[in-house]
């Protein structure tokens, strides 16, 4: 009986430490239970038997469970033990053949140190911890015999022996050289700072020094904000965050030579515009063999491929708000309850670039909850690439559908351009009998010219769901025995299974897509300049439909004919801005000589941008022969409500200079009105003009003479105009520069006029309507290259 009580008690214990995750207890007392339960049975009636040996099978097979579950998890610990080793180990190897051997040996004693602590029974695994240590202790030694470094503190220690200097400096590459000053600004390097905290986290500039960035430490990386934020649908599957290593028997970061744009897969995440870019970049660096997606990933090894970390940290080099930051994450990715990944991924399931190149994207965006945004917005993160929106404007006379398709034709056969496009609104029916998804982003694969017929292979992010129209694997009259050779495509083997890739026609496209997005290689170009700027929410008016003399302004400086593409990148840096973009801003070209413009259409622009919501607006110059040197570039916005952070990048084949326009030190600002008497009118009504309020401005002797402009500001409903007399000057052998100024033709609520090399004396101005007893206020401003004063004249 006392067997029976101690049995009972060995079980009850046994699952109490089952519960709680004491393995070794609770194998221990379902053998012991088993064990006394079996001893006692034969005293028992037979009926009674059967029972007690059900229980003792079902003791002894929960302890062979737990036993061999804990010698799993054991022999996983020991394998990634393993993998920690080998990537501290060739870590180790890559610094010591950059010759920086204060990091190299750092690195070789942590491996040491990590194969000394796994204890495995596993021979194999033994053999391969014993080799690995001996190397590594064995260099760690010859090291130490070459530079004895070891009474360096722990802090010493990590520095690297050639330690890369932090310094921010406008990017250049082998292809694009920098024209201009090489180094940022004070004013620029405050605007990088303000806008590095994105969505509450701080993505600051990538500079030389993170090339040394640390990826080992003693126990797995964790980012502070590595659990991003899910969206609804994530939700309500998520069951938990994994790393790679706990849903893959050998994860990698890249399987093969190559990454591959057919394995990328999109599921509940809506970034099907991200995932397209992603697809394109890895089709670009299969086909040009030219690293633009990966070479963003690191850590990597000696040969630039980056490489999985079994310590779970990854850094990626992103352009954001005007500059490539750092991204740092860990490996931690949604899991759903159903045993799947809740975000994109690889189909090949050792393969986890995809997921964290999403996660480094998401993390900056907010979290997986993501509006979404564009490929153009995207594959610039990404690649750096120019980004150019072209609206497919099927029947609209100066859209050139011909030149468009030759375009994207040409140039992505040369590996010029990244090229994705998006539908817009489809009706449910259209989408059903199309096979289209609506306002859905497809990744370009291929565009091709056969038989005379225009066709382009596209991707759905989604990797199923295809094309149900002409030249579909469903369309059986158009697909020719000679097209099907030329294109190497078999419908009907196409039909057994859908990965959403398809071919469909350019005059469908033309039907149902909305817009090509597409992604210029700055390789292109040979020079660069850009110019980092904030527009303060109160300079200027809100609105820049009469005066645009108060925006910002730059000088563009052409030096030889070529091709020069204006970027304009408007900084955000909250996920409510990017989701509900209100600021329409754009660039305005003038062929002005590179001198400040006032009214935004006296005279035209020789470019004048559309107003946009978009993050980044891009327009093109031409400089042949005989064309303008000299341009001035306008910062315009529709209705300015907040301050706005910007770049300005300039792309050229030519050696180019852009500065900005700094506006005139010196500001008198004077408040008045025209009221009875004082609104004279303008100089048709004789009697009365000379009534007009008026103002004597002394200007003083100033090396250079004084530059004024002279700006009026009344209301819109009246035509206002302002004149310029000279009163007389301080050295009478001085040639007056003119009798009399004015600002030419009256303007609705907004006149200016721009006065050069002033010689010091008095001048009159006097300012008007165009009728008399038109009343109201008006507000005079003098700016100034030196300091003038302003008196009423009675």
């Amino acid at each position: 009986m006392s067997d029976f009580i101690n049995a009972t008690e060995a079980a009850s214990l046994a699952v109490k430490f089952d519960q709680t995750g004491q393995i070794d207890k609770a194998v221990e007392c379902y053998r012991t239970a088993a064990r006394l339960l079996d001893r006692i049975r034969d005293q028992l009636l037979p009926e009674k038997q059967i029972d007690i040996r059900e229980k003792v099978k079902e003791y002894l097979h929960r302890a062979t469970f737990l036993q061999e579950q804990k010698d799993r998890a054991q022999q996983a610990d020991s394998e990634r033990g393993m993998q920690q080793c080998y990537f501290l180990m060739q870590q180790a190897l890559d610094a010591d053949e950059a010759n920086l051997k204060d990091l190299a040996l750092q690195l070789y004693t942590q491996a040491v140190e990590l194969a000394v602590s796994i204890n495995t029974s596993e021979s194999d695994i033994k053999q391969k911890v014993k080799i690995l240590a001996a190397q590594a202790l064995d260099r760690a030694e010859e090291i130490k015999g070459i530079k004895k470094i070891s009474s360096l503190s722990i802090n010493e220690a990590k520095k690297p022996a050639v330690s890369p200097k932090a310094q921010l400096q406008r990017e250049q590459s082998v292809q694009l050289k920098v024209s201009g000053k090489q180094s940022y600004t004070d004013e620029e390097k405050e605007v990088l700072r303000q806008t590095s905290n994105i969505n509450d986290n701080c993505f600051l500039p990538f500079m030389d020094v993170d090339l040394s960035e640390r990826f080992q430490y003693a126990i797995p990386f964790e980012d502070r904000a590595s659990e991003l934020k899910l969206s609804s649908k994530q939700q309500k599957e998520f069951d938990c965050w994994v790393r790679p290593h706990e849903v893959s028997v050998d994860p990698k970061l890249i399987v093969g030579d190559h990454v591959d744009c057919y394995s990328i897969k999109q599921t509940i995440v809506s970034d099907c515009s991200f995932v397209a870019s992603l697809a394109v970049s890895a089709l670009y660096e299969k086909r040009f063999n030219k690293k633009i997606i990966t070479s963003i990933i690191y850590p990597k090894n000696k040969n630039k491929d980056p490489v999985y970390n079994p310590f779970g940290k990854y850094m990626v080099k992103l352009n954001l708000n005007g500059v490539r930051r750092k991204v740092i994450i860990d490996d931690r990715l949604p899991f759903s309850k159903y045993g799947r990944l809740l975000c994109s991924y690889s189909s090949n399931k050792n393969e986890f670039w995809v997921s964290m190149l999403e996660k480094a994207y998401m993390k900056v965006m907010g979290g997986y909850d993501f509006p979404g945004s564009n490929s153009n917005i995207d594959l610039h993160a990404l690649t750096g690439w120019i980004p150019e929106r072209c609206a497919i404007r099927a029947g609209e006379a100066d859209f050139n559908a011909d030149a468009l398709y030759d375009t994207i034709r040409s140039r992505l056969e040369r590996g010029d351009v990244l090229a994705t496009v998006a539908t817009g609104a489809l009706s449910d029916a259209e989408a059903e009998r199309t096979g289209l998804v609506a306002t859905h982003a497809y990744a370009v694969l291929d565009v091709r010219l056969a038989n005379g017929v225009r066709l382009l292979k596209l991707k759905n992010p989604w990797s199923h769901l295809r094309w149900r129209g002409n030249y579909s694997e469903l369309d059986t009259a158009h697909w020719t025995a000679s097209l099907r050779q030329q294109l190497h495509y078999d419908p009907d083997s196409a039909a057994q299974y859908d990965n959403g890739v398809f071919w469909i026609d350019y005059a469908s496209i033309l039907k149902f897509f909305d817009v090509f997005y597409l992604n210029w290689n700055p390789g292109l170009f040979q020079y660069t300049y850009c110019i980092h700027q904030k527009w303060d929410a109160g300079n200027g008016p809100a609105k820049d439909a009469y005066n645009v003399g108060e925006n910002p302004q730059f000088s563009l400086l052409a030096r030889d004919k070529g091709a020069i593409w204006l970027l304009l990148t408007r900084h955000i840096t909250r996920l409510d801005d990017f989701r509900d973009n209100r600021e329409y801003i754009t660039l305005l070209v003038y062929k002005n000589d590179g001198r400040r413009v006032y009214y935004p259409y006296d005279p035209p622009p020789y470019i004048d941008g559309v107003r946009i919501n978009s993050p980044h607006y891009l327009c093109k110059i031409t400089i042949g022969e005989g064309s303008c040197d000299r341009y001035t570039l306008v910062v315009s916005q529709y209705e300015k409500t907040r301050t706005i952070f910007y770049t300005l990048r300039a792309y050229s084949t030519c050696p180019i200079t852009l500065s900005k326009l700094e506006p005139y030190p010196y500001v008198k600002t004077v408040r008045g009105e025209w009221s009875g008497r004082s609104a004279g009118g303008c100089e048709n009504h004789r009697a009365t003009y000379p009534n007009n309020p008026k103002f004597t401005i002394t200007v003083p002797e100033s090396r250079p003479p004084c530059q004024m402009v002279v700006e009026l500001k009344g209301p819109k409903q009246y035509q206002i105009g302002v004149d310029v007399k000279v009163d007389s000057l301080e050295d009478p052998d001085v040639t007056a520069p003119f009798l009399k100024e004015s600002s030419g033709p009256y303007r609705s609520g907004f006149v200016c006029l721009e006065l050069r090399s002033l010689p010091a004396g008095r001048y009159i101005l006097t300012v008007s309507t165009f009728y008399p007893a038109q009343e109201g206020p008006f507000i005079l401003e003098l700016r100034s290259t030196c300091e003038v004063t302003c008196e009423p004249r009675s």
